[in-house]
Parts: structure tokens; sequence; C-alpha cells
């Protein structure tokens, strides 16, 4: 059964093989009310924002968007994202084509080794640079240290479209008279279009919601305006007003992606089985493998060893805690745990109406989902303190608020994973087992659960990870009196004491190492699920 994700940017992660699924005749009236009530809270930041923009009237809007001081952090937003996205997208092509499509020696560590950059907070990877090369801040460090945190949101995708992709279309191109690079670039790399841009799509809104990482870096976008706004200057319309800016930057995103995606693509048009293509890459076999250590060394090595190196050093500091690294960490879990939980949750209504009954309406709501994914924590953080306090009070400042907070935070994240095993559930299989007599909820536990059972894992070690390393959102929103590992990580580097903020980034790292080997675990076996690859 092939993936039939055609609505959402980061699910096309390898090229449909079969017609896309039949809608059903019959709207599922239930199925219908449930996900709207999901997008309805994933809403409430957007019309949070909207509300409190429009507080400081129309023209003083304008005029706050236009000013000088905010178009330029709109410009040191617009050409980072699309620097690091850039950096992102050939680093993580070039890294997974010689993962999977070359006689790379070495080849089973290195699919693991330069996924496990992802495990490590974007902060935490700040950290590391600042703390050994002080020089490291402003546009090129932020170039630096984004780059080696996200490319792996291109590589898992991409080297899932290149394992999946047709080797018999490479040959037709070869002996059509193609040289290796126009292959590479005219079938392969088009094959993997779809993946590709999926990535870079989570790349891109990754980069406009990131706060921790460009404050330890001392570089200014619209986002650390945000918080400077919100959390120190109390302006929360101005706050607003700037993120509203985001959300139309998402949209332009999304669009942009839309129309490219929709360009020129290649399809498989046979189930024929054929073994993985494997070119040789005989001289270019050092240099690749220096390349690889090179990536690696700097995007785990540096943050890896910085850790290591002040967890030996030791260290005091001057400012108390109430908060136990063991309480910090099984808090931390607990939250992380109960948060991919809810947002599989979340995710399973909004993936079952897309796939199962493909229309517009349908393909339209599950897009819109996506666009919370630019809104920055702290705004989600601040709408629903807004609208706790407003609606329903004994919520304000409670754990289920937080965990309500990571359940919008990082949804799209988990309809990712969750879509995808939906798209891989023939219907065939439930017509069958009904006709046999089967109730639709024995159905349901006999024949779906086990097909879908590896995405909706998947999707919560996705949102687990997130939410293991999860900041801003974090900050405002966590119960008077409790700590997790990021924010007892960010009071002592704020501090200055890089010593004692070490064990909590360390634990933060080994809590995350596990979901990213799962969620690796998962994109590999992906392509074997959806028909044999090349």
């Amino acid at each position: 059964m092939a993936l039939t994700a055609t609505a959402g940017p980061e699910l096309d992660l390898v090229e449909p093989i079969t017609s896309p699924v039949p809608a059903r005749s019959r709207q599922p009236v239930v199925l219908w009310i449930v996900a709207i009530a999901v997008a309805a809270l994933l809403a409430l930041p957007l019309v949070y924002v909207v509300v409190q923009a429009t507080q400081t009237g129309w023209s003083e809007m304008v005029h706050l968007v236009f000013r000088r001081f905010t178009l330029g952090l709109l410009w040191n937003t617009v050409r980072l994202s699309a620097a690091v996205t850039v950096a992102c997208a050939v680093i993580g092509t070039a890294t997974a084509w010689l993962v999977e499509q070359t006689d790379l020696p070495g080849r089973r560590f290195w699919a693991v080794a330069v996924v496990l950059p992802v495990a490590i907070p974007d902060f935490v990877i700040g950290f590391g640079w600042v703390s050994v090369a002080p020089a490291v801040h402003g546009f090129l460090g932020a170039w630096l240290v984004m780059t080696l945190a996200l490319y792996p949101l291109v590589y898992l995708p991409v080297a899932a479209s290149f394992r999946g992709s047709d080797p018999g279309q490479q040959e037709v191109a070869r002996s059509l008279g193609l040289s290796r690079p126009a292959t590479f670039a005219r079938v392969t790399l088009a094959q993997a279009r779809p993946a590709l841009l999926g990535g870079c799509v989570l790349v891109s809104l990754a980069l406009l919601a990131e706060y921790g990482a460009f404050e330890i870096l001392r570089y200014q976008t619209l986002t650390t305006e945000i918080f400077f706004e919100s959390q120190r200057s109390y302006n929360i319309p101005v706050a607003s007003s700037l993120s509203l800016i985001l959300v139309v930057v998402s949209f332009a995103v999304l669009g942009g992606e839309a129309m490219v995606r929709g360009r020129g693509r290649i399809t498989r048009t046979t189930r024929a089985i054929r073994g993985r293509r494997v070119h040789a890459l005989g001289r270019a076999t050092l240099p690749a493998l220096a390349g690889l250590v090179t990536l690696v060394g700097l995007a785990l090595g540096v943050p890896v060893g910085v850790v290591v190196y002040w967890l030996a050093s030791g260290g005091s500091t001057t400012l108390p805690s109430s908060t136990s690294l063991t309480g910090a960490a099984l808090t931390t879990a607990g939250y992380a745990a109960a948060a991919g939980l809810l947002a599989t949750l979340l995710a399973l209504p909004v993936a079952l109406l897309a796939v199962r009954h493909p229309r517009r309406s349908t393909a339209t709501l599950e897009r819109g989902t996506f666009v919370v994914q630019a809104v920055p924590g702290l705004i989600i953080a601040l709408a629903l303190v807004f609208f706790s306090i407003r609606v329903l009070r004994p919520l304000y400042l409670s754990t289920p608020l937080l965990i309500i907070g990571y359940g919008i935070m990082f949804f799209p994240l988990a309809l990712v994973a969750v879509r995808t095993s939906v798209a891989q559930a023939p219907l065939a299989l439930e017509d069958v087992a009904r006709s046999l007599g089967r109730r639709r909820l024995a159905v349901w536990w006999r024949v779906v659960l086990p097909l879908v059972g590896p995405g909706l894992a998947a999707a919560f070690c996705l949102v687990f990870l997130s939410t293991v390393t999860e900041l801003t959102l974090t900050l405002v929103l966590v119960p008077t009196g409790v700590q997790t590992l990021a924010t007892q990580f960010w009071a002592y580097t704020g501090n200055l004491s890089y010593a004692a903020a070490a064990p909590y980034a360390g634990l933060m790292i080994a809590i995350a190492v596990v979901p990213s080997y799962v969620l690796g675990r998962w994109f590999d076996r992906l392509p074997s699920r959806t028909g044999h690859s090349a």
C-alpha cells in the first residue's frame, strides 16, 4: 500500500505507486465534528493573536509593522530561514544519498549517527558552541548552529524516499545517454522532491518559531523581539502584532511549497520488487567519510563534548534551586509522555478524515492545522493563559494547561506520522473483516490497530522528543514551584553557571536519544511497508 499524502507538506515521504484512496460516499458526521473541534483548539493561538493585535488599532499596527526596526527583524528572520533551509537541503540530501544509495562503509552506523543531533535541543547546541567559541554569534553563528541542529529534518524523509525510489527509472535514464549527475538531478532527486520540500518546510517553520538558540547566540529575530515585548516589556498587543507577521510568513512558506510541489512530479507506475541500486564511491570514499565525520563531529561531538567537559570540571553556583536533578527529570518525562499521548490522539481523527475521505474540504482542514507550527511557543502559552483566565480559570498555570499547550504546539509533528500509518492500512482489509461478521470495534482492534500502531508510536516519540527539549512555552505555563530539565538548564546558563547547567543538558540528551532511535527505526522500515524499494 502506498502513501497518498497530498494535503500536508511534511507527509509526502515516498511517491505513490497505487491510485489514491477513493472517497467514501457517506460523510462521517462524528469524525467531522471531532476533527473540527481539534482544528478549533489549534486555532486558539491565531484567534488570540488577532484579538490582541487589533487592540492597538489598525493605524498603529500598520505603523508598527512597517517601521524600520520591525522590517530589520523580518529581514533577519527571512534571510536566516532561507540560508539554513538551503544548507539543510544540501546536507540532508547529500547525506541521505550517501547512506541509502552508495556502498558507503559502515552504512548502518552512519544511518544512526547522522540522526542523533535531532535529540539535542537547539539551545544546548548553541550553548555548546558559545561556551567553547564565544566568537560564534550573530548571523553566521546562528546559521551554523541551526543548520547543524535541523538538517536531520530533511535527511529523514529524503532517506526514506531514496530507499523507496524506483531503480528502473534510473536505468532507463542511463540507457538514454544521461550522465550520472544528470540522472541524479532529473530522476533520483525528482522522485524525492516531495520529501525534500516537506523537510524544507519543517526547517523553515521551526526556524520561524525558534527562541532559545537565538537568545544565546545574540541574534535578533521576530521571535526574540516577541519574547522581549511580552515577558519584559509586557506589551502583549505589540508582541501579537509581530506574531501576525510570522503567521503571514508561514502561510507564504506553505503556499510556496504547494506551488512548487505541484510541478512535474515523477511517480512509480509498477509494483516490481527490485534490489536496491548501490553506486560505487570508488575514489570518493575517503572524502565522503571525511565529510560525514566532520558533520557528525560538529553537530554531535561539540555539544556533547562541551557537556562532558563541564560535567568533569565541576563548579558551583549562587543560584538557589529547590528541584533536584532526578525530580526535574521525572517531571520532564511525565510531561513529555502525557503530551505525546494527547497529540497522537488529537491527530488520529484528522488523519482518518484526510486519508479515508479525501476531498478539498478535508485537505483544507488538514493543511490549516500545520500553520500552528510557525506560531512561537510563547504566543501559544499566552493564548492559553488568556482563554483559561476568561473561560476555565481553574486551569490557569496548571499541569493540564501545560500539557494542552504541548499538544497544540507539536500537533503537526504527530499528524505526520499518524497520517502516514493510516494511509498504510488498506480499506479492503477492513471491508473483508466486516464481511466476516466482525463488529467495527473488533475490526479496529484486530485489523487496523496493528497496521497503524508503529505510526502511532512514532508520533508519540516525535512529540515526546520535542517536549523534553521545549523551553519557551514551558517557561510561561509551568506550574508555580515546578521545574523541568529545560527550565533549570536555562536558569543556570542565564546565571553563567555552566557547570551547574551541564547535568541538565546531559540528561535531556540522554532521555531524547531513545525516542530518536525509535523514530529513526520507523523511518528505516517505512518503505518496506509501502512497496519495496530501490
